[in-house]
Parts: C-alpha cells; structure tokens; sequence
C-alpha cells in the first residue's frame, strides 16, 4: 500500500509506552483523560502514531473503489481530532461528528472490500466503531467547546483525552461537570538521557554512521546534543536536520562537537 506516513520511522520510548497505556485505560474504562506536556515533547506524533492517524488519513483520502485491501484498520478505535482556532460549539460538534463518521464508513467499506462481495455496498448507515476520541490542542476549547465535548462524551459513551500544554490540568479543574468525569492525568515529559541514547543511536544510523560512547569525540558530540536539546523531541528532529546538512556542506562523516553547534547556529532555539 503507497501509504505516505509521516510516523513510518517512530521509535518507540519509555514516554510513548506510559501514553499509550493511558489512552487504553481511558478506552477500556470510558474515562477523561488529561494529558500535558511541553510544546515539542511529542505529544502529537504519540497520538498520531497511537491511533495509526497517517494510515487513516490517508485511506480517508482514497475513492472507495480505490481502498487497497488493510485488514489491519478493522481493530482500529481511535479517532484523532485537532481543536481549530476559535472553534464555535457548534463547528466542534460538527467536525468530530463528520470525523467519527468518516471513520465508521471507513472500517465499514474495509469489512465489505475483505468479505469479497461483488455488489455494490449495501449499508446506508453503520455501526459506531469509535471506542476513543483524542482532542489534540485541547488549549483552544472556550468554555463553549468544553461543554459541547463534555455533551459528546456523556451522549456517546466513549472514552475521551484531552491533549494540551502544562496548565490544562488546572483549567478544566474549574469545570466540575467536567473534571468530575476526569479518571486520569498524564504528563507527557522530555526525553531521558536513557532515552536521548536511544534515539541518537538511530540518528548516527540513519546517517550511516556507528555511534560508539567510548569514543571522545562521539561522547562529546552527544553531551552537546543532549544539552542543547533537552530532552525536547520536537527540537532533536530540527537540529538533526541541520546536521545532516552542515555534514553534507562540509563532506564530513563525523558528527563532531563543532557540527552540533554550527547545525544550533542555523536554529532559532534560545540560549544552549
């Protein structure tokens, strides 16, 4: 299938396994969830990557005589929906209705395609397959739009997460209609140093590279990363484009302290 994922590569951390258990005890139980977390830290691509958005996205696209054959998405729950700006009530309700539909229609055509039948779909309505509803950017809800979710959770029976920056934990707490409904917290937190190793090793890989800590100039080169980057996976994924092209420029195969920062020189990121 000519899937043009973005998520294809995701190593999968410590912090991406606690999310995913988070979003499966609010899918099992129905509950509210919060989960926050630092701009950049990964938030997004989790749930993207938790509820195979890319892949849904991108079926979601395609006529229906078009679906390539996916047995998988048929064990597919979760839908994804991302808070506009300014969002009225009334755009909320309806753009999450449009989506959940979407998707049941989805998984409705991909059961038709694999039973091998030859007519034309029979189904003028289907089954709600929407076990999980992730709000991404839960920060642009007014208090409207809160109660409008609060409406579509209580109606729907579904589990529900709200994804947002540090605070949002606190901002609904003053919605007790809301927060009373609210059965888990997650903080989504940086990478650790454990982590930050994991992932460089990747990013050595990729530029066909053996990164090897024994060695002082890989040692200090990830030490420069870690540093400047903190833990910030978003941030990480920038400078190690820059990287790459100061290498390229430069027709180097080391990735060297001085790389590391002529590659932050190129960013705009604040002080290391």
């Amino acid at each position: 299938m000519n899937n043009p994922a973005r998520t294809d590569q995701f190593l999968v951390t410590k912090e991406h396994r606690r999310f995913v258990e988070f979003c499966e005890a609010c899918r099992r139980y129905r509950y509210i969830g919060l989960c926050y977390g630092a701009s950049g830290v990964g938030k997004t691509l989790s749930s993207r990557v938790y509820a195979h958005w890319d892949q849904v996205a991108y079926l979601h696209s395609l006529h229906y005589n078009d679906l390539p054959a996916a047995p998988e998405i048929l064990a597919y729950r979760t839908v994804l929906y991302t808070a506009p700006v300014n969002a009225t009530s009334q755009r909320v309700e309806r753009e999450v209705r449009e989506l959940q539909s979407r998707f049941n229609y989805l998984l409705a055509d991909m059961a038709f395609i694999l039973s091998d039948a030859k007519s034309a779909r029979p189904f003028a309505t289907v089954p709600n397959q929407m076990e999980l509803l992730i709000v991404d950017e839960a920060d642009r809800l007014k208090t409207a739009g809160l109660e409008q979710m609060r409406d579509l959770y209580d109606r729907g029976q579904v589990g529900l997460v709200f994804i947002g920056m540090p605070g949002l934990e606190k901002r609904l707490a003053r919605y007790p209609q809301l927060y009373s409904r609210v059965g888990f917290v997650h903080h989504f937190k940086p990478l650790s140093t454990e982590e930050m190793h994991f992932v460089l090793e990747h990013k050595w890989q990729q530029l066909d590279l053996t990164i090897d800590l024994s060695d002082f100039t890989d040692a200090e080169a990830v030490a420069a990363i870690i540093r400047i980057t903190g833990g910030n996976f978003r941030l990480l994924q920038r400078l190690f484009g820059q990287i790459e092209r100061v290498m390229q420029i430069n027709d180097l195969r080391y990735v060297t302290t001085e790389v590391v920062e002529a590659a932050r020189e190129l960013l705009v990121i604040g002080p290391a």
